[in-house]
C-alpha cells in the first residue's frame, strides 16, 4: 500500500487541496513538508504525539520533514480553540521551551545527513520591519476573508485582540518563507488550522504565481490530539519528569473500548491487516488490544526498556490481584515532616495524586483513597514519619498507586 493510501486507511486525512499532486509527491518521496510547534510549555504532550508519528511515517517513505519551532509566533499565541488570550511568555521562556521541544522531537525524527530540518520562525519573524510586512504581505489578505475564519468567528463576541488577529498572517508568512528558502511544497496541520493553512497557500500563489508548487493537507491531528491529550489531572506529557512512563503506559491502557482500535490505527506502526483482525476482538480480548496499544506507544516515547518496566508494574498491580510490588515510588523531603508526621491531604498533593487538598477531601468523602489497601474515611488522617521510612502504599481510585518514602 502506498503511503498516501495508508494515511487515508488509518483515518488521518480530513481534507486536502490538489490531491493528485499531493498524492504523487508523498508516494514518490518528493514532499518537503512542515509542521509547526508553538512552544506553549516545556514539554510536548500526547496531542503532539500523533503529529510526530505522522512525520515519522512520511520520513520513512522518503519525504523530508521541516520541524518548525514557533519561537516567533509564540510571542503572539494561536487564538484557535481559545476562549481568551494566551498568557504572554518571556523571550527566555520561549527559547527554553523551543530547546525542550527540539530534544524530544529528535527521538522521533532522523535529522542526520539532511534527512530533516529544524527551523525556528523567530529567525525571520522577529527581524521583520512592520511597515515592510504591511506593504509586502498586507495586500494579499482581506479582512472580510479573515473574519470568516472559524478561529476568529468564535472569538468575536468575547473579544479578539489585534495581536491575535495577526497570527494568521504570521503563520502564512512561515509557509511563504519556507517555500522560498527550503523548497517546502507542503504543509500539514490539524483540521482546526485549515483557514490559516489555506491563507499560506494563497499567499505563495499571489506572491509567486499560480504555478507555485505549494499545497496543503489537513489531518485529524488537533481535534483527536486535544481529546487524547487531556485527563482529569491535566495534560499527559512526553517528558517522563512530568508524566512517568508508568503513568503514560496506564493512560493508554485505560483507553475506552470504543477508541482502542482507532488509536492503534492512528498512533502505531502495527500493520493495518493485523489491526483489522484485532477490530473483531470483543470482551476481554479488547484488554489485550489495550495492552498492545500502551506498550507500543510507551516504547516509541520512552524506549522498550521503560515500556517493559511499565508493563511489568501494571501487571503486578492489576493483573493478579492488587499488590504493592513495583509500585511507582515517590520520595518526600524531610522538611515536609512536621512533628514527626504529615497530613494525608498534604501528602496527596506532594506526590501528585491530587492537584489540591480540596480534591483530596472530595476523594476521601467518596471512599476514593486507600492506605495499605484500607479505605481512609477521615480527612484529618496523618501519616507518621516512621511509616514513611519503610514506605507507605497509597491508592487513588482503583488504578493509581504510589509508594511514598522519606528521603534519607
Amino acid at each position: 500500500m502506498k503511503i498516501y493510501d495508508e494515511l487515508i486507511s488509518r483515518g488521518l486525512v480530513a481534507q486536502v487541496t490538489d490531491e493528485d499532486k499531493i498524492k504523487d509527491l508523498i508516494n514518490n518521496g518528493k514532499a518537503t513538508f512542515y509542521i509547526g510547534f508553538d512552544p506553549t510549555a516545556d514539554s510536548l504532550h500526547v496531542g503532539h504525539f500523533m503529529t510526530l508519528v505522522l512525520m515519522k511515517r512520511l520520513q520513512m517513505a522518503g519525504n523530508k520533514p521541516i520541524v518548525l519551532l514557533g519561537g516567533g509566533t509564540g510571542y503572539i499565541g494561536d487564538p484557535t480553540g481559545r476562549t481568551d488570550m494566551r498568557s504572554m511568555m518571556s523571550p527566555e521562556t520561549i527559547e527554553h521551551n523551543c530547546e525542550c521541544f527540539k530534544k524530544q522531537i529528535g527521538k522521533f525524527i532522523d535529522f542526520s545527513d539532511g534527512k530533516a530540518i529544524v527551523a525556528n520562525n523567530a529567525d525571520w519573524l522577529l527581524s521583520l520591519n512592520y511597515v515592510d510586512v504591511l506593504r509586502e504581505v498586507g495586500p494579499c489578505f482581506t479582512v472580510n476573508n479573515m473574519l470568516r475564519a472559524e478561529c476568529y468567528k468564535q472569538r468575536m463576541e468575547k473579544g479578539l485582540s489585534f495581536l491575535e488577529f495577526n497570527y494568521m498572517i504570521m503563520q502564512s508568512y512561515d509557509f511563504y518563507y519556507l517555500f522560498k528558502k527550503y523548497g517546502c511544497n507542503m504543509q500539514f496541520g490539524g483540521d482546526d488550522q485549515w483557514s490559516n493553512m489555506l491563507a499560506g497557500t494563497e499567499l505563495i500563489r499571489k506572491k509567486l504565481g499560480k504555478d507555485a508548487y505549494a499545497m496543503t493537507i489537513t489531518l485529524l491531528l488537533n481535534s483527536e490530539g486535544k481529546k487524547m491529550g487531556k485527563t482529569a489531572k491535566g495534560a499527559v506529557w512526553l517528558d517522563e519528569n512530568k508524566t512517568t512512563p508508568f503513568e503514560f503506559y496506564q493512560y493508554w491502557r485505560n483507553t475506552s473500548d470504543e477508541d482502542v482500535i482507532k488509536c492503534l490505527r492512528l498512533l502505531t506502526f502495527i500493520p493495518l491487516k493485523q489491526i483489522d483482525e484485532m477490530s473483531l476482538w470483543q470482551g476481554e480480548d479488547l484488554n489485550k488490544a489495550k495492552d498492545i496499544l500502551a506498550y507500543e506507544i510507551t516504547s516509541m516515547v520512552h524506549g522498550k526498556e521503560k515500556a517493559e518496566e511499565a508493563k511489568r508494574m501494571a501487571q503486578s498491580l492489576f493483573g493478579n490481584g492488587q499488590s504493592e510490588v513495583d509500585a511507582p515510588k515517590y520520595f518526600i523531603s524531610q522538611d515536609k515532616i512536621d512533628d514527626n508526621k504529615i497530613s494525608l491531604l498534604s501528602l496527596l498533593v506532594e506526590c501528585k495524586l491530587t492537584s489540591s487538598k480540596g480534591e483530596g477531601r472530595r476523594l476521601i468523602a467518596q471512599n476514593g483513597i486507600s492506605i495499605e489497601n484500607r479505605v481512609v474515611t477521615n480527612e484529618n488522617y496523618e501519616i507518621c514519619k516512621a511509616d514513611l521510612e519503610t514506605g507507605v502504599l497509597i491508592k487513588k481510585g482503583k488504578k493509581t498507586f504510589v509508594k511514598v518514602f522519606l528521603e534519607k
